[in-house]
């Protein structure tokens, strides 16, 4: 199910719509795979986070800028919190202040690179 998420694209939020109820959020989870959790991503809001680990700065930093690609192409921009070894992503729409299926979509394609 992951392929299938990662194969869209993410659609501009032009707000006004009302964020993803918590048990479709879960739904979608389940298609990401390990490490993604549904997260308090900024006070009273609901997103998604994942910290992936590497074997240290260079190559967290490769990836750091890989998603920052994806980002641009996408138009959907992560919180990116990089260090020695570590890169956090925190997703959700800033629009809504909360999660929409493109936060997912996202995810998914994280997972690709």
């Amino acid at each position: 199910m992951m392929i299938d998420l990662a194969q869209r694209t993410c659609v501009p939020c032009r707000g006004g719509v009302p964020p993803m109820p918590r048990a479709d959020a879960e739904k979608l989870l389940e298609q990401l795979g390990g490490g993604w959790e549904l997260a308090e991503v900024t006070q009273g809001v609901t997103g998604l986070r994942k910290t992936y680990r590497f074997n240290g700065f260079s190559e967290a930093l490769d990836f750091v800028n890989r998603v920052g690609a994806l980002a641009e192409e996408q138009g959907h921009h992560p919180d990116v919190a990089l260090s020695w070894g570590r890169v956090t992503l925190d997703m959700w729409t800033h629009k809504i202040k909360g999660l929409t299926e493109s936060d997912f979509i996202f995810a998914a394609k994280c997972e690709g690179i």
